[in-house]
């Protein structure tokens, strides 16, 4: 057994075993799920599942809410317990209809995220099976490939030239090789090249290790735990943050005011006070985080519709304002297919010897499996029956090449296939199809100009290299990729989808410009982007790039359509200028060298088929590799944000101009000009149609432009419709007063009539920067529109419009009223055409 406070990268590998009561044949199914109760999921985030009844409780913590229900009690034990109840009846049945809102979305979320979970592969009862991440324990053995993310802190059993990106944890660029071992138990954490962390990710070879920490346990969890990371803040929260502040002080203000006066002309405490609550109340669009969960899960399910899955639903309104797409061509561009074109030496434009060496190379690595490799491998099979894999140099991001030590026959061969200048630049020779040496410099020059010539026909031009060994040999290393002997060129084609032209230009229509990123050579992406519809694109090169500060990229990157020969780090740098232009960018990726650039996009997108890593990173994952997904997304994720804004400029711009009224008309009147329960009961009829808003239909204008958090022109909006509605409550205030002559319980009922039915109907207006007749709205807001004004009418005469205070009106005050609604609904349709035409969103 281990001794006390001895580490688990200095404890001899058996001890270790033992400690955690497990072997290298892994756990058994039925232990792992027991010891998955007993530690709980193998996650980093405090995903507290909040139950049923906290969700419920959640409707009610706004101070406001809280301090009228205590008002309410104390009402109830003073003087009036009926209207304390019906307030309290108000408040519940409102946070009823919150909490059923914000409890389906939940589970709509919670059943799309199941559908890209990450998984890893693991030994359960000795045989491998792919489980999700958060299933990992201590004491699992898991198993690694390339692309492969780290589930915990791991010790590692065996590996084969495995190589990791430790940057996430450690801020090393380069990849770090691992080994098993013991180590001193002194070894600082950068050193431990026998301990995986979690967080980390595999970029090439294969590998077993043995789960030690899990979840908070690992460095990772540490790390987390001191600094409390969160997801930094998106636009859309942020513009939401500020706006409620912007709402908090106008009815502090407010409401102080009110309270101040109605003690001061001598009315009733308690009234004074209920009534000033209420109108926070009302002010306040309490029903706001509820609205936004439930379009932002309706956004997430219809968007889940056109296969794409949002990860987090806060980066929907990311989507949306994305004007700018980075992207590589491989797959979303291009058929993602890649087929041979042709293998030609020096001499012969498509040599057998030079293919085999390929097939070969590519037939014997075990690292990650690549589209070229299977590309080769149905080409044209070779019997290899004769030959035998002795060692390999995995592919790494920085040698760009793959090379393999095989025994063919009587002879030892080391093949590397790769980048072409990266395997030009070991060679010292080249040989003929007659197998005639000549000196590489003789030749050289006439090699790059075919390579130039392939690569402007568009084809991927990969070099194949060989070097023979006199005696046996069983082991390569990058030091022996020297002194090779260049043999020839892999031409391989990946032809653009047909459709890709079509796709771009609708992304161009929609305000998204296309910008392509790729390690290809220049001459190669200027190709594939006039075959997709860039008949003289911009370009700029990795080498250049490199020798450019950051301050000129930002300059630059907005008017490049092409970025060719990248590296992997040059990508982050290249999403960074664009956000630092201005830029909100989503980029596109799923490789294992994609996971930084899709962090720092404002919206990172991958595919469901991605490494691990690159799928852990992305906020938005695509059921399909495919563009024309990606533009159904960009649409569905505009309509969302159109609609949450709807519900911003409905509740703001009506709730403003009725509080500002009720508010204006306590100061003027000899009596409350509403009721507390009533201006509850008015808040709540208000709110219903809005709950529907996440169905609305969506105007083309919403959807062509990018959109962005606008609090200026929410402001504005709020302040033009929200005099509109004023005006004339105070032209139903002289009406009922001057011209009806109505008693306090009948200005109560007409104003409440007017007030809701006004505040239902123009939301029909303001919905749409169109006349109203001209756009259709969606059915469950219809319906639930004119449900609310026929409650209205209906209510003073049941046995319920005596509880609330409200009497039943003559004909002729109903006549007046309809006439004000109808007046008010077109002054607000020609105030829709000021405004647009003065402001722009």
């Amino acid at each position: 057994m281990i001794e006390p406070n001895t580490p688990y990268w200095s404890s001899p590998l058996g001890d270790l075993l033992a400690d955690l009561n497990t072997s290298d044949a892994g756990l058994s199914g039925e232990e792992a799920t027991r010891r998955l109760a007993q530690v709980g999921p193998n996650t980093l985030k405090t995903k507290k599942k909040t139950g049923s009844l906290g969700l419920l409780l959640g409707q009610f913590k706004s101070p406001i809410i809280l301090i009228l229900i205590a008002a309410a009690f104390l009402s109830l034990f003073l003087r009036d317990p009926a209207d304390a109840l019906i307030i309290l009846s108000i408040v519940l049945v409102s946070g009823l209809l919150g909490f059923w809102q914000e409890h389906g979305a939940a589970g709509a979320v919670d059943k799309l995220l199941q559908m890209v979970e990450v998984r890893a592969r693991v030994l359960r009862d000795g045989n491998p099976v792919d489980i999700p991440v958060e299933a990992i324990v201590p004491g699992d053995v898991v198993l690694l490939s390339a692309g492969a993310s780290l589930p915990g802190d791991c010790r590692l059993l065996a590996s084969k030239d495995l190589f990791l990106n430790e940057a996430a944890l450690t801020g090393e660029t380069y990849p770090v090789e691992k080994i098993p071992g013991t180590l001193p138990a002194d070894t600082p954490l950068a050193k431990r090249e026998n301990i995986l962390f979690m967080g980390t990710h595999v970029v090439s070879g294969s590998g077993q290790a043995l789960v030690v920490q899990a979840a908070r346990n690992t460095e990772l969890g540490k790390v987390s735990d001191r600094l409390k990371l969160r997801p930094p803040e998106t636009d859309f929260e942020h513009g939401i943050r500020r706006f409620g502040y912007f709402l908090m002080s106008v009815t502090l203000i407010l409401v102080i005011l009110i309270f101040a006066v109605n003690v001061y002309l001598k009315r009733p405490v308690m009234d004074s006070f209920m009534f000033s609550l209420a109108l926070a109340v009302g002010l306040a669009p309490q029903l706001l985080p509820a609205i936004i969960s439930v379009n932002l899960s309706h956004g997430a399910r219809r968007m889940a519709e056109k296969q794409v899955i949002v990860k987090r639903l806060e980066s929907i309104e990311n989507f949306g304002s994305m004007d700018v797409l980075c992207s590589d061509k491989t797959g979303t561009l291009t058929e993602g297919t890649v087929r041979v074109h042709s293998t030609p030496g020096l001499e012969q434009p498509d040599e057998v010897m030079v293919l085999r060496l390929a097939y070969l190379n590519a037939c014997f690595q075990t690292g990650f499996s690549n589209p070229i490799d299977e590309a080769i491998k149905t080409h044209r099979p070779f019997d290899v029956s004769g030959v035998a894999p002795l060692d390999e140099i995995p592919y790494d991001f920085i040698r760009k090449r793959l090379t393999v030590l095989v025994e063919d026959g009587d002879q030892c061969l080391m093949i590397t296939k790769g980048a072409f200048a990266n395997v030009l630049e070991v060679c010292s020779q080249a040989e003929d199809e007659a197998g005639q040496s000549i000196a590489l410099d003789t030749v050289r020059q006439e090699i790059q100009e075919r390579y130039e010539t392939y690569s402007a026909q568009g084809l991927r031009t990969l070099g194949i290299a060989y070097r023979k060994f006199d005696g046996p040999v069983t082991h390569v290393t990058r030091d022996d990729e020297a002194q090779m002997v260049f043999r020839g060129f892999l031409l391989v084609y990946d032809p653009p989808k047909a459709d890709i032209v079509e796709i771009i230009q609708s992304l161009n229509a929609l305000g998204v410009s296309l910008k392509i990123i790729t390690g290809d050579n220049r001459l190669v992406a200027a190709y594939v982007g006039r075959q997709v519809g860039l008949p003289d694109p911009q370009i700029l090169a990795g080498p250049q790039i490199r020798q450019m500060s950051d301050e000129a990229l930002r300059a630059r990157a907005g008017e490049i359509d092409l970025f060719a020969e990248v590296e992997p780090n040059q990508k982050e740098r290249i999403i960074l200028a664009l956000k630092k232009a201005g830029y909100v960018v989503g980029y596109m990726g799923d490789g294992i060298n994609d996971a930084s650039a899709l962090h720092a996009a404002d919206v990172g997108i991958s595919v469901e088929s991605a490494v691990d890593v690159a799928k852990e990173s992305a906020d938005i994952v695509l059921l399909a590799q495919d563009l024309a997904v990606l533009v159904n997304g960009v649409r569905e994720g505009r309509m969302t944000f159109a609609n949450t804004l709807k519900y911003v400029f409905m509740a703001t711009s009506a709730n403003f101009g009725n509080m500002f009224s009720m508010a204006g008309a306590s100061l003027l009147l000899p009596f409350l000009p509403l009721l507390p329960k009533q201006i509850l009961l008015t808040n709540l009829l208000t709110d219903f149609p809005e709950m529907t808003i996440a169905s609305d239909s969506v105007d083309d204008e919403w959807v062509t432009q990018p959109r962005r958090w606008n609090l200026r022109f929410i402001r504005n909006f709020m302040l033009t419709f929200g005099t509109v509605s004023s005006l004339f409550d105070y032209l139903t205030f002289g009406v009922l007063l001057f011209l009806l002559h109505a008693d306090p319980d009948q200005f109560r009922t007409g104003w409440f009539a007017e007030s809701v039915i006004s505040a239902a109907l123009i939301v029909l207006v303001i919905r749409t920067r169109r006349p109203f007749f001209r756009s259709k709205p969606g059915r469950g807001l219809l319906i639930a529109t004119l449900t609310i004004v026929a409650a209205v009418l209906v209510l003073p005469l049941t046995p319920l419009g005596p509880v609330f205070g409200f009497k039943v009106l003559p004909l002729a005050f109903w006549g007046w009223l309809v006439g004000i609604v109808v007046l008010y609904i077109a002054a607000a349709e020609i105030a829709k055409i000021i405004f647009y035409k003065r402001v722009q969103f």
